[in-house]
């Protein structure tokens, strides 16, 4: 199946609360008709310390950050770059939500675009894979992530993981459009 326009979106963050945590890093790719169009990433200053178990976790540092800038800048450029798109993400209501939150916060707009989740899509393709963290979908498949926890790397993966459902849905259930792999999506989860 060959969907239109769409971007494949991660972020890192300080922490899972959209109010209370910030963006640390942005990647995203836009794809049109399966070819990458266009490519999105920059570092983003938090404004706040990040947590040693966060900087583990991703490998993003306080001094890595400490000159990128702020959300409030890096926002306008992302959400011309995002446009109308449909977004793609793995767990597409944490990147979307912090998203929308500092859209609201900082720009006083909101974004309205569809959204697919490789998470929910997952649970749907693949119900017997015991977890559907992007690591374990991408050993499924056997896609290698080379840096893990960050942005782009993890774009790429999700990128590639995408692909695969979408494949999977025409083959396995007969979806032929981008209306029916998000009505797919929000079914219920098939029993095991």
């Amino acid at each position: 199946m060959v969907m239109g326009e769409y971007v494949v979106l991660d972020l890192e963050t300080t922490g899972l609360s959209k109010k209370r945590h910030r963006i640390t890093e942005i990647a995203a790719v836009k794809i049109k008709k399966n070819k990458v169009v266009g490519k999105f990433q920059t570092l983003v200053n938090p404004k706040q310390r990040i947590p040693s178990f966060i900087t583990r976790l991703t490998g993003i540092t306080n001094d890595m950050v400490k000159d990128a800038e702020p959300i409030h800048k890096v926002l306008p450029e992302f959400i011309e770059f995002l446009g109308n798109a449909p977004i793609i993400a793995h767990n597409a209501s944490f990147d979307y939500g912090f998203i929308e939150h500092n859209a609201r916060q900082h720009l006083d707009v909101g974004i309205e675009n569809k959204r697919l989740c490789t998470r929910k899509l997952a649970n749907r393709l693949l119900p017997d894979l015991p977890s559907k963290k992007l690591s374990c979908i991408c050993e499924h498949f056997e896609i290698v992530n080379e840096q893990a926890h960050r942005a782009m790397s993890d774009v790429n993966a999700t990128t590639e993981i995408f692909y695969k459902f979408l494949e999977m849905a025409k083959e396995e259930e007969g979806i032929k459009t981008e209306e029916d792999l998000v009505k797919f999506e929000k079914a219920p989860r098939r029993k095991k």
